[in-house]
């Protein structure tokens, strides 16, 4: 159980030692520098254009810095472990300031969104969102910078179910896929027999499935055992305690819906109306979370999640009470990591390679060994 426990602490692997160990030896870049960043623009073009005719989404702008007060930033887990950075705006020699966070997520902001926007029932709205999150291991594919599409769509009560929410997850799978041939088309050295084709299916199973099929392993190595046999998979039901007395990874209370009952199996309930897309990665020969999405809380289960994680006091923020009061409508959403996707799509073995931040000299230096040149 200690094993499960450590595997909830968080992402990231933990030390260099172990990075050594696991970054590919035979790693050979398809796209020089260069063509890589013409190849970004390709996939971006493409999966923004289509996510927007497959889900009725329009861009919009979102924010870098939020109010504390708010309550809309994302504390990405229910511990409150991973912690934004905060700062102080005196403005106005203090007469007027401003207590600010920068965001972790734009989750929250999205849904409050939808109502400024004046989004009506199946519309919906994606955004470029830029956020820093500093309590990250940086590995391969962690960063303290962290950039995403993510989008919300206004959908109504009779939709909170997992055929609704397997059918977005079916088109945003198909407009990722897309986006892989699209650029293979257009850069044909990524088409190579040293890498399968991108999976044409997604399967979908619950956590709680997973977690029959591998009982004694951690959930990271449940992952990694079930993209065996399944390269692509949508993991149904993550935050809700499983069999084994363990959520299948943190989840925050006041975004997905995680409690509601989905699924009923041999006499058991299953419960969660969100998940991840993983997939199996080819080039770093590890499990690659792509993408994480929900049916949002509803008053009840916003409530009925806080009681759970102890975080009733939440309710006194503007956004909790938004949603308690009905002031913004019901959604769904998700956010979609863009540089994860560059890299599994562009068939890179470094996050780092397809963005530009802050990485340890250790990892730089590992990685020049490894022909695996991150952007600086």
């Amino acid at each position: 159980m200690a094993d499960k426990k450590a595997d909830l602490a968080g992402p990231g692997i933990g030390n260099y030692e172990d990075i050594e160990k696991i970054l590919p030896t035979d790693y050979e870049p398809l796209l020089n520098p260069k063509e890589t960043q013409e190849a970004i623009k390709c996939v971006k073009d493409y999966i923004e254009d289509n996510l927007c005719k497959e889900l009725n989404l329009i861009r919009v702008e979102c924010p870098l810095i939020v109010d504390r007060e708010s309550g809309v930033n994302d504390y990405l887990d229910r511990d409150g472990s991973r912690t934004p950075i905060e700062f102080h705006i005196s403005n106005d020699h203090d007469k007027h300031p401003i207590d600010a966070q920068v965001v972790q997520a734009a989750t929250k902001w999205k849904r409050m969104a939808l109502k400024q926007f004046g989004m009506e029932t199946g519309e919906g709205l994606y955004t470029d969102m830029r956020a820093v999150r500093k309590d990250y291991f940086l590995d391969h594919d962690h960063s303290s910078y962290v950039d995403q599409w993510d989008w919300e769509k206004v959908m109504v009560k009779e939709d909170r179910n997992l055929d609704f929410l397997k059918d977005i997850v079916q088109k945003i799978w198909k407009v990722i896929r897309g986006a892989g041939i699209h650029a293979q088309e257009n850069f044909p050295k990524l088409k190579t027999d040293k890498y399968p084709d991108i999976p044409e299916e997604l399967t979908f199973l619950h956590a709680e499935e997973i977690l029959e099929m591998f009982p004694d392993l951690p959930r990271k190595q449940r992952e990694t055992e079930i993209l065996q046999k399944y390269p692509a998979v949508f993991i149904i039901g993550i935050g809700w305690v499983l069999e084994d007395g363990y959520p299948h990874e943190m989840r925050a209370a006041d975004y997905d819906d995680w409690v509601t009952e989905t699924i009923e199996k041999n006499g058991r309930l299953m419960h969660g109306l969100n998940g991840d897309i993983l997939v199996w990665n080819p080039v770093t020969r590890r499990r690659h979370e792509l993408t994480s999405m929900g049916i949002r809380v509803t008053p009840e289960t916003l409530k009925q999640q806080l009681e759970i994680t102890g975080q009733l006091d939440f309710l006194d923020f503007p956004y909790h009470k938004a949603i308690m009061n009905n002031d913004i409508p019901l959604s769904v959403g998700g956010g979609i990591g863009q540089s994860r996707t560059y890299m599994y799509l562009l068939r890179k073995a470094h996050l780092g390679e397809c963005s530009v931040t802050v990485w340890p000299k250790i990892l730089r230096d590992m990685c020049a060994e490894k022909k695996i040149y991150v952007l600086q």
